[in-house]
């Protein structure tokens, strides 16, 4: 499978009177965008502003953060399952305006526990978002409209609104392309180099997925066992960040690190990328079980895999799930690398211990909640309304994994663990 990205660098977003991408600057029409995210009768208005790279700037609570991205003619659907027809996603052309971001805020949510983007500061520069251009939309639901279909509105919204702005970029030669391109496990011009795989958690069953959580194609995971996926699938738009977050972006499964770092060693001719799986954590030990099973003896047999990275969504079930799949894995004889963020507050060794597999001992900490930053005033702030606003332009304690991007399930994490 063969995905082309064509790359439109976006160093500043305006308002104008039409869509369009000069040079560096990309125009949005604030009346047309508004009028595409108000065909949803679900929704009573939308709030759209800019937050620039640079600028003091507060913007809570963020639901989702969204690279603008829209696929050539021909190439495939935007988004399948959720904004354009059911297609295997991965393969085409899909342009890309790289520096450019969707940023949707949760107007039901509250500051405490939400996710805040800080644009300035210590605490803004452990984010990978700070550098970026932000759109930031607020959509307003109808009264009465249950929750579950609020979130699904406000993330349909976050979705179209990158589309929109992406298709602004299709008649234009973009300033450099990447492929991306496997041949998975039946490639026979990379014999010798060691097989990779990739097995990543999309949802955690400890939250029962609401019914319209449209995770996986659409889909909101329920029923679902480990699934072989393409690496270009995740990249391309087959899996999005579910309503809870729990340290992930729809932004960072499009640039995905991990599959990202495996795709440079692949094209450097250091490893062959064979495949990867998409799976969840359990809600019961049997699932769990169950689960871990699969998803190693689908890396030994569908890819003959002599490596694998692991990467989980959520806390501590989520953590032994991982450390599960990679026990099973180290026993079929494939060594394992597994990311980890923990719970705990002390800053203990001890206490973040979840697992104490001999087999499992490479472990990368992308941070936990045992870090924070004072943050003072801020002069501008983007919120649902007044009441929070005012709540968040106040100067505050911000822990790492209420900060969008700083405690990346993912692997976009800037933090690193030293253990003394």
């Amino acid at each position: 499978m063969r995905l082309t990205l064509a790359i439109h660098p976006v160093h500043a977003i305006t308002m104008g009177d039409a869509t369009r991408l000069e040079g560096t600057t990309l125009k949005v029409d604030r009346d047309g965008l508004r009028r595409l995210i108000l065909e949803d009768a679900r929704l009573r208005g939308v709030d759209i502003e800019i937050a620039s790279s640079g600028e003091e700037c507060r913007v809570g609570v963020v639901s989702d953060i969204v690279e603008p991205r829209a696929k050539e003619a021909g190439s495939g659907s935007d988004f399948p399952g959720v904004v354009g027809p059911m297609e295997v996603a991965g393969s085409g052309t899909t342009h890309v305006l790289r520096g450019a971001a969707v940023t949707v805020v949760d107007e039901g949510a509250s500051l405490q526990g939400g996710k805040v983007l800080e644009m300035t500061g210590p605490a803004g520069e452990r984010s990978p978002y700070s550098c970026l251009q932000h759109l930031v939309i607020v959509p307003h639901a109808v009264e009465g409209l249950e929750r579950h279909s609020a979130l699904n509105a406000q993330r349909l919204a976050g979705l179209k609104s990158a589309v929109y702005m992406a298709q602004a970029a299709l008649e234009q030669a973009p300033a450099e392309t990447e492929v991306l391109e496997s041949g998975g496990p039946a490639d026979t011009e990379r014999q010798g180099l060691p097989r990779f795989a990739y097995i990543g958690q999309i949802h955690s069953r400890q939250r029962v997925a609401e019914v319209d959580e449209r995770i996986f194609y659409g889909d909101n995971t329920a029923g679902m066992v480990p699934t072989v996926l393409h690496p270009n699938e995740w990249l391309d738009g087959a899996i999005i960040a579910g309503y809870q977050g729990m340290g992930t972006e729809t932004y960072h499964y499009q640039n995905h690190p991990v599959i990202s770092e495996l795709y440079r060693w692949h094209n450097e001719g250091k490893i062959n990328l064979v495949g990867s799986i998409a799976t969840m954590a359990a809600s019961d030990n049997l699932q769990r079980e169950r689960n871990s099973m699969m998803a190693a003896q689908q890396a030994k047999w569908n890819f003959a895999a002599d490596g694998v990275v692991l990467t989980k969504y959520g806390g501590g079930a989520p953590h032994a799930d991982m450390s599960l799949t990679a026990l099973n894995c180290e026993r079929l004889g494939i060594r394992t690398v597994v990311q980890v963020s923990d719970m705990s507050r002390d800053r203990r060794a001890e206490s973040a211990l979840l697992f104490n597999y001999q087999e499992v001992d490479a472990i990368i900490y992308v941070g936990g909640t045992d870090t924070g930053w004072e943050v003072p005033a801020s002069s501008k702030v983007i919120a649902a309304n007044g009441e929070l606003a005012e709540a968040l332009g106040a100067p505050m304690h911000i822990q790492s994994g209420n900060l969008c991007g700083v405690t990346s399930q993912q692997g976009a994490s800037r933090l690193r663990s030293f253990v003394h």
